[in-house]
């Protein structure tokens, strides 16, 4: 029985892999907000994002920076942030945030 256990545990960990998201902290449910560049210390008049998310076995989106920014109407970026949310490592979630003009 303990071997069957350990092959069930061991299988639901590499399957969740996937839908872990990008953070800090070993948390049941975490929601984390961060930094990825700095550009000029200005204003930014435009915000553009962009996510890709997943659940174990079904990951998609496209999180790139260049697609945040065409959904922003952004030609010029001022920096550039992320958002992270992970529940459970059953669902994660990855946002770029762009600013700019």
């Amino acid at each position: 029985m303990f071997k069957v256990w350990t092959l069930a545990v061991c299988c639901a960990v590499l399957v969740a892999g996937c839908a872990v998201g990008l953070a800090p902290v070993v948390a049941p449910i975490t929601f984390v907000k961060g930094p990825v560049s700095a550009g000029p210390a200005e204003t930014s008049p435009k915000v553009g994002r962009s996510q890709a998310w997943g659940i174990p076995l079904f990951a998609m989106g496209d999180a790139s920076i260049s697609a945040a920014a065409a959904n922003g109407g952004i030609t010029k970026i001022h920096h550039v942030d992320q958002e992270t949310l992970n529940i459970l490592g059953i669902y994660a979630r990855y946002m770029t945030v762009v600013h700019g003009e």
